[in-house]
């Protein structure tokens, strides 16, 4: 006879086991790796919070303290690894499997772990297939999550950052897994109930707050005239043609340049009210002018950012807030609007090969996709229409009628050379090399290139939309790569027939004046400046400040 119900008899063991380290559900600090001792299990599924920006670090250092002979061979399935701490877990032998989706600081590390076999991969997923997949077959069995405040019920309040949490704790709570929530403080009464106390196991006060990366602060300052340049290319040339109300951006300079742009160059455009309304991205310092200035309606954050709390929930008509008055975020919502409700991602990227394929990998950094992939592509399921997506894909099928599908624009920004001169536009792809060094299937490609539309240059712009060939295609990238190996090979018969053609257009095409390109044009040159144009609301990171 069948036994349905041993999943739920494996968490009352679990927890029975945990009852006297605890007061309720409150744990003492001291008392966690004693704790995580008796509720995980060797090769269970564990996801310890490492978001894109917050991270739960302190669960993180518990975590590595375990003793490995009782706990080892987990299977870390987490969106972001960040922290030391998460590389540490295999180093020590307490986790053997991994699961991801974005590593930022640690991505040399986890290619050298990957070189030397500690680290089984599993996939290098986008976010949203990540978390689709804590719902089918990667379900944790753990959650080590974290929030800014928790009441003595377990009711937590995430706050600005809530990001991942939500989804995490569903796919955990209800499957019978265990929920350990590390907060700030413990109060009487949380400010909002972001997770209700039924889903929450325990809660420990960490001895400091948990972990924010500021990673969307951009300095104005660090804007270059060249980043000046491509960004007036691509509102003349793509926003002023296209006008996608509706978008998400990168985080490179470039994108910022093109924010910082909007009051100004952007004006002289007249695209105010046309272009760039509506936003699925995290809170960007430098579209604090363009917000100021009446250009943005609504943005919904995948995220917080640190400095911009105060700014935010003094502009409830922009941003998504509680009653409580500050953001709500969610990744997984957010991301979900940037891949079905967007016209348009512009981005930038480190390789770029022939067919427009693009990757972050090299063969000593393995960064992850974390959400561009997502972003940054053309989703079929998509039904409703809008006139940027329905010219972007008349212009892709060269006619128009009923049962042609719009596109969404997908557009590359970035400079010929990279850090350290370093072309970024080559014949193949680092990640290639990288995929048959280690066995993997599929190379790890962060947008392919048959949803790229547009790439950006300081040479021009290539319109990947009237290409018809693959021949186009690859003479219209190399049409823009410069003096790259993979410019210089370009066949220049080709590439003028392509100019001609539209499908290339050069600065002076656009009407573009490189002598009016220069840091002048932005409508905030420093961080001090983004600072005055929020009123004093926005207040940067101490290594933002210079005064």
């Amino acid at each position: 006879m069948s036994m349905w119900t041993k999943q739920a008899t494996e968490r009352a063991r679990r927890l029975n086991a945990a009852a006297p380290l605890t007061d309720g559900k409150v744990v003492a600090g001291d008392n966690v790796t004693a704790l995580l001792e008796r509720i995980i299990c060797s090769e269970d599924r564990v996801c310890l919070e490492g978001d894109n920006q917050k991270q739960a670090d302190f669960l993180a250092s518990c975590l590595t303290e375990v003793d490995p002979g009782l706990i080892h061979d987990l299977h870390i399935v987490q969106s972001g690894l960040v922290l030391s701490e998460h590389l540490d877990l295999f180093r020590l032998g307490i986790a053997r499997k991994l699961d991801f989706s974005y590593s930022g600081p640690q991505s040399a590390a986890i290619a050298r772990a990957l070189d030397q076999g500690k680290i089984e991969l599993g996939a290098i997923h986008t976010y949203i297939e990540l978390f689709a997949r804590y719902y089918i077959d990667l379900t944790p069995n753990v959650a080590l999550i974290a929030a800014v405040s928790a009441d003595r019920d377990g009711n937590l309040y995430t706050g600005p950052n809530t990001e991942d949490t939500p989804t995490i704790v569903e796919a955990t709570a209800y499957k019978s897994g265990i929920v350990v929530a590390q907060v700030n403080r413990i109060v009487d009464r949380v400010p909002r109930v972001d997770i209700p106390a039924d889903q929450i196991d325990f809660i420990v006060e960490a001895p400091r707050p948990f972990y924010v990366e500021p990673l969307f602060t951009r300095d104005p300052g660090a804007v270059t005239d060249t980043q000046v340049f491509m960004a007036m290319m691509a509102l003349k040339g793509i926003y002023a043609k296209y006008r996608p109300k509706r978008l998400n951006h990168g985080i490179g300079f470039s994108t910022a340049a093109i924010e910082l742009l909007l009051p100004t160059y952007g004006e002289e455009l007249g695209l105010r009210g046309n272009v760039a309304t509506h936003w699925a991205l995290n809170p960007h310092p430098t579209l604090i002018p363009a917000i100021e200035s009446g250009w943005v309606q609504q943005i919904h954050c995948f995220g917080s950012e640190v400095g911009m709390d105060a700014y935010m929930s003094a502009r409830p008509d922009v941003y998504f807030t509680g009653k409580d008055g500050t953001l709500r975020s969610n990744r997984l919502l957010c991301q979900n609007a940037g891949l079905y409700a967007c016209d348009m991602f512009i981005g930038s990227t480190l390789q770029i090969d022939l067919a427009g394929n693009s990757s972050t990998v090299t063969p000593d950094r393995i960064a992850g996709f974390g959400g561009a992939p997502n972003m940054g592509a053309d989703a079929h399921g998509r039904r409703h229409t809008s006139d940027a997506w329905l010219k972007a894909g008349y212009e892709a099928a060269g006619a128009e009628g009923p049962l042609v599908r719009g596109r969404k624009l997908v557009v590359q920004m970035v400079e010929t050379f990279g850090d350290g001169m370093k072309p970024a536009f080559v014949e193949e792809l680092d990640s290639i090399a990288l995929a048959r060094k280690l066995n993997m299937p599929l190379a790890p490609v962060m947008i392919f290139g048959d949803d790229v539309t547009h790439i950006v240059t300081e040479e021009g712009i290539a319109n990947l939309l009237l290409c018809r060939s693959t021949d186009d295609i690859e003479q219209a990238i190399r049409g823009v790569a410069g003096y790259t190996p993979v410019g210089m090979a370009r066949d220049h018969a080709k590439v003028a027939e392509l100019r001609a053609r539209g499908v290339i257009q050069r600065p002076e095409d656009l009407g573009i004046d490189p002598l009016k390109a220069n840091r002048n044009l932005l409508a905030a040159r420093s961080i001090r400046d983004l600072v005055t144009w929020s009123d004093g609301l926005y207040a940067p990171p101490s290594k933002f400040r210079n005064w």
